[in-house]
């Protein structure tokens, strides 16, 4: 079925634009933009450049999609916004595009992003999101499936939030959030996050075994890396666990503080 577009939006001929969309009057679309079938692009929305989009997104008014990279390092290279299907923009979402040629920032599929919300160039976002009134996540980071920002939630550079993880609303942190927890308004372990562990699979046995992991590493007097031997050496071995083990195993920056 072909698409419904206002010819009061401003589209660029050499965008390419999939079946069934449907596109309000006073969207812009520049070239060198491919958006999937089934989209839904309202009033005011920008999709800019270097933009690839999946099918059956929503996008509001206000939002601009693959704007320029709020980074120092920009010269005007080429690079991408990679969208998957499912998303729900809502009013005034911001999403940038990589700051160096050839890099990606990467939206996947089934993520909810609230009014106001800012993606930043070079972030990573896994599948089935949400990210609430007005969250502002930096450059350079990695979030994984499932996870779940309150409103007015600041992540910095080059940090990273685990499967299932929620972070409370009003929290600004600067170190990594390891899987299925709660990281409280003062970046301190607050711990599992049990009901969206249950959605992603996890058993009350393996709850049990999630919760003496973090034990180990939030409420004993060891470092991040003597944890992790604790954990493999008392905790049984399961996928989750090893997960985490993983998770934690590359941390750069450190991680959430213990209660």
């Amino acid at each position: 079925m072909a698409s419904d577009i206002s010819p009061k939006a401003e589209i660029s001929p050499k965008a390419k634009i999939g079946n069934n969309c449907k596109i309000f009057p006073f969207a812009y679309i520049e070239d060198d933009v491919e958006i999937g079938d089934d989209c839904i692009i309202f009033p005011f929305v920008s999709i800019l450049k270097g933009t690839r989009m999946g099918n059956s997104n929503k996008i509001h008014q206000g939002t601009v999609i693959g704007a320029l990279p709020q980074d120092f390092e920009f010269r005007g290279e080429k690079s991408e916004c990679i969208v998957g299907n499912n998303n729900i923009f809502r009013e005034n979402v911001v999403v940038n595009r990589a700051t160096h040629h050839g890099g990606q920032t990467v939206i996947g599929n089934d993520n909810v992003l609230m009014e106001g919300a800012h993606i930043s160039h070079d972030t990573k976002v896994g599948n089935r999101c949400v990210f609430g009134y007005g969250t502002k996540i930096a450059g350079d980071c990695l979030i994984e499936d499932g996870a779940i920002f309150s409103s007015s939630v600041v992540e910095n550079a080059k940090t990273r939030v685990g499967q299932g993880s929620m972070i409370q609303a009003g929290t600004t942190f600067s170190k990594d959030v390891p899987p299925y927890i709660i990281c409280t308004k003062n970046c301190e372990y607050g711990g599992v996050n049990i009901e969206v562990a249950r959605m992603h699979g996890v058993d009350d046995k393996t709850l049990k075994h999630i919760a003496n992991a973090y034990r180990l590493v939030f409420h004993g007097q060891t470092s991040v890396f003597d944890a992790i031997n604790q954990i493999e050496q008392q905790v049984p071995d399961g996928p989750f666990i090893r997960h985490i083990i993983e998770f934690m195993r590359v941390e750069s920056l450190g991680i959430i503080s213990k209660m």
